[in-house]
């Protein structure tokens, strides 16, 4: 997120597309309501099914499932027609006014710009981006057009490339009344004003799509459009569905990136650590160097740089991905696997496929609070276990409120929780199974091994009962010729020498006090804006709003004087929030790098830094009722990789003729894990369901609460679930024809107290190009009548 929860009160329109915060984000809802009730804000909600959210919105737009960046485009399409685009603010700290490379085309027919290749590997397409890229001088400096006239310029690029996103055409394409469309589009483009924010707030309903990042791009450039970026009230705001999974990513659980988003180093690209730093992106992140090092220097101390990268693993080319993982494990290229508190046996995309994947593990390591589908994937119902060699280990786990460490929340605060009780029995934390398993694998590699120094020279020391405190001391960073207790304030304070240690150069400063650790802290504000600096700690360097140069325009001004971020006096900056620009220079300075990240010190309404398109672009779900009405011969994502043959159906089979959508519930988290071994939960919400429309359900003949069979193109034996039929679910005219939509939660499986069909194994291994996040928002199903 680009702002926080408590923010949200300052927004004057909100926007709540493919996320249900009212159900999965109470605490977003609580702030969305407080700025209705105390200044008018209104909500628009845009979704396939009139959820919690929508309910209670000032206006919903149904929309066909995968069709947000046809709803986006629209969107922009609107403002850039209508002149809605905030002049002032698009002109200053976006790169409308750059030039892009005169090679550089599109084609209307396929949806491929210019630079596409054959990625046979991938069984996709890739591009070369040489044409995407922006005009130079002699120089070296980027052309620029201030009139932006210039037909190379990025302004004209956006706006003959949206002229397709007319009203009508996104009308055909999401579903969505024309008139709701134009309703939306005008309140939301109300907000490209100063004294006005627009607040867009998204969940996996925009990315889990072979389109995701597209979808997330589509929301980034109307807010630079309107100049919601940078802004309270504003911004791009993904709203997490766990309580850490921000703070997971923060210290590198992806497995592209390392910790504090850098990118993982590549065996060809990155053979030494100086090849790496010089394929350092512009920007702020020209000092990676001192984050990898420090990083390096964390985990090494002593060992030379150039040897502890070459301790780093690199990626080596395969896919390490969820789907690339079970892929490489049904060919029997991965042996073992380790789960921690993940059940990919009923979350995972074609998931009965998996679970027999897994047959051919020699070993499974599985850390749970309960035996869960993927651990006792041997007791699937299709599953012959006399036939299943694989030895399984079930390290009982203690859940959240038995541990204590710190959690990191949408807005990017952190905040320790302590520990509530101890586990039971002979349950453990994550940390003393982690640290356990460590030390038993260095035992190990003292008896030998083919590569034992990355094993045996890196640090590992935290206590015999694993302290987290101290983890976290090395997670913040320290003085390396000082020692583990000279603790730094600042990532400013990195050096790429390795005389600074630092786990997660984003997190430097929320634990440099022992004494008072600013993630401990819980000092509320009793004057500002809302901001909270002594609350908890918010990364980077405990900023609440990031990019926030863009809340005042060039001269220094605030956009809304009534909530001022920052403003210029005329010879000091006076601040409500941790600056990220140079507060110790003039305004006309500061402004011309507001977007400190990016190597042109602006904001990006034209990219090229995602691997499918410069410009957010609207292309059809892998399974699809209709072609892509916007280009005609475009297939699916053509980044997106095939992982298999014959694995999705054509477009419009008629054998799979509703679109299907997955989604949460408030009773029951993610797999079911936890909440189906709750007595409680289970009998609030006991069985697995199938939402369709009154008009389905007329046409097929079914009653609410019988029983029906979900079949897909992967799954045509099907799974079973109770029908509940709802006015939530409407049918759509999609490009003429009336097109049906059933939703499903995924909560369910066969092992706890509530048992039930595992929904995701209907779902296609297919996935985002940039992320590979699976699409289990939209693909083709069939129900009937019975089992």
């Amino acid at each position: 997120m680009t702002n926080h929860w408590i923010d949200y009160q300052h927004s004057d329109v909100f926007m709540n597309i493919g996320g249900n915060t009212a159900e999965n984000h109470p605490i977003s809802m609580k702030w969305i309501e407080k700025a209705r009730a105390t200044k008018g804000a209104k909500l628009i909600v845009v979704d396939p099914r009139v959820s919690r959210t929508a309910a209670v919105a000032d206006l919903y737009v149904p929309i066909r499932p995968g069709t947000n960046a046809a709803y986006l485009g629209g969107l922009i399409q609107y403002i850039l027609a209508n002149n809605l685009w905030h002049k002032e603010y698009v002109e200053n700290y976006t790169n409308a006014t750059f030039l892009i490379n005169e090679g550089f085309s599109f084609d209307d027919a396929t949806g491929l710009f210019s630079g596409v290749q054959d990625d046979p590997a991938r069984n996709a397409k890739k591009y070369n981006t040489a044409t995407w890229q922006y005009q130079r001088d002699e120089e070296g400096n980027i052309r620029k057009d201030p009139t932006m006239e210039d037909p190379n310029c990025v302004f004209q690029i956006m706006k003959r490339f949206y002229a397709k996103y007319s009203l009508d055409n996104v009308s055909r394409i999401t579903g969505a009344p024309r008139n709701l469309l134009e309703e939306s589009y005008k309140l939301y483009a109300s907000t490209g004003q100063p004294g006005k924010a627009g607040n867009i707030l998204y969940a996996m309903g925009i990315t889990q799509f072979t389109h995701g990042a597209q979808g997330v791009r589509a929301i980034a450039v109307p807010q630079l459009l309107l100049g919601n970026i940078g802004i309270p009230g504003g911004g791009v705001n993904a709203q997490r569905g766990q309580s850490n999974v921000q703070g997971a990513c923060d210290v590198g659980m992806l497995y592209h990136i390392v910790t504090g988003y850098m990118a993982c180093p590549q065996q060809g690209a990155h053979p030494t650590l100086e090849a790496y730093n010089a394929a350092s992106p512009g920007g702020y992140w020209a000092n990676r160097p001192k984050f990898m090092a420090s990083m390096l220097t964390a985990w090494w101390p002593g060992v030379p740089l150039e040897q502890a990268y070459q301790y780093l693993p690199k990626l080596d080319g395969k896919d390490h991905s969820h789907m690339g993982m079970y892929k490489y494990m049904g060919e029997g290229i991965v042996k073992g696997l380790i789960v921690f508190a993940d059940n990919p046996a009923v979350s995972g995309p074609s998931a009965s496929v998996k679970r027999g994947y897994q047959a051919k593990l020699d070993w499974l390591v599985c850390v749970d609070a309960f035996e869960t589908e993927t651990a006792a994937f041997w007791k699937d119902p299709a599953a012959n276990p006399r036939e299943i060699k694989t030895e399984v280990f079930l390290l009982p786990a203690a859940i959240a409120y038995e541990r204590e460490g710190t959690k990191t929340n949408s807005g990017r605060w952190i905040q320790w929780q302590y520990k509530a009780q101890d586990p039971p029995g002979q349950a453990k934390s994550d940390l003393w199974i982690v640290d356990k398993l460590f030390k038993a694998v260095r035992e190990e590699y003292k008896k030998g091994g083919k590569f034992p120094d990355p094993i045996m020279k890196m640090y590992w020391d935290y206590g015999e009962d694993p302290d987290a405190n101290l983890v976290a001391m090395e997670i913040n960073g320290y003085d390396a010729t000082k020692g583990r207790t000279a603790l730094l304030t600042t990532f400013g304070a990195l050096k790429d020498d390795g005389t600074t240690a630092c786990g997660s150069w984003i997190y430097a400063g929320y634990y440099s006090n022992p004494a008072d650790p600013a993630c401990k802290r819980r000092i509320r504000e009793t004057q500002g804006i809302g901001n909270h600096p002594n609350w908890s700690w918010a990364w980077p360097i405990n900023r609440r709003i990031v990019y926030n140069r863009c809340s005042a325009d060039p001269a220094g001004n605030p956009w809304n004087p009534k909530v001022p971020l920052f403003w210029w006096d005329g010879s000091t900056w006076h601040r409500n929030d941790v600056p990220d620009f140079n507060a110790t220079v003039p305004p006309e300075v500061s402004a011309k790098n507001a977007f400190i990240m990016t190597a042109e010190g602006c904001g990006r309404l034209f990219t090229t830094g995602l691997n499918d398109a410069p410009l957010p672009i609207h292309y059809e779900p892998a399974e699809s009722p209709v072609p892509n009405l916007l280009y005609p011969r475009a297939t699916y994502n053509p980044v997106s990789q095939r992982w298999y043959k014959d694995h999705t159906c054509a477009t419009g089979d008629p054998k799979y003729p509703y679109v299907i959508t997955t989604y949460r519930i408030s009773e029951h988290y993610q797999s079911g894990a936890m909440t189906r071994n709750m007595p409680w939960l289970v009998e609030a919400m006991p069985e697995l369901f199938v939402e369709l429309s009154e008009e389905l359900a007329a046409e097929l003949k079914i009653k609410n609460g019988e029983v029906v069979t979900i079949e897909s193109y992967r799954l045509p034996k099907g799974i079973q679930a109770k029908a509940c039929v709802t006015k939530r679910l409407k049918p759509l005219v999609v490009d003429g024809k009336t097109t049906h939509i059933v939703g499903m939660p995924f909560h369910w499986g066969y092992m706890g107290m509530a048992r039930g069909a595992i929904t995701n194994d209907l779902a296609p291994s297919v996935g985002d190009p940039n992320t590979t996040i699976p699409e289990y928002k939209a693909f083709l199903c069939n129900i009937r009548k019975g089992v």
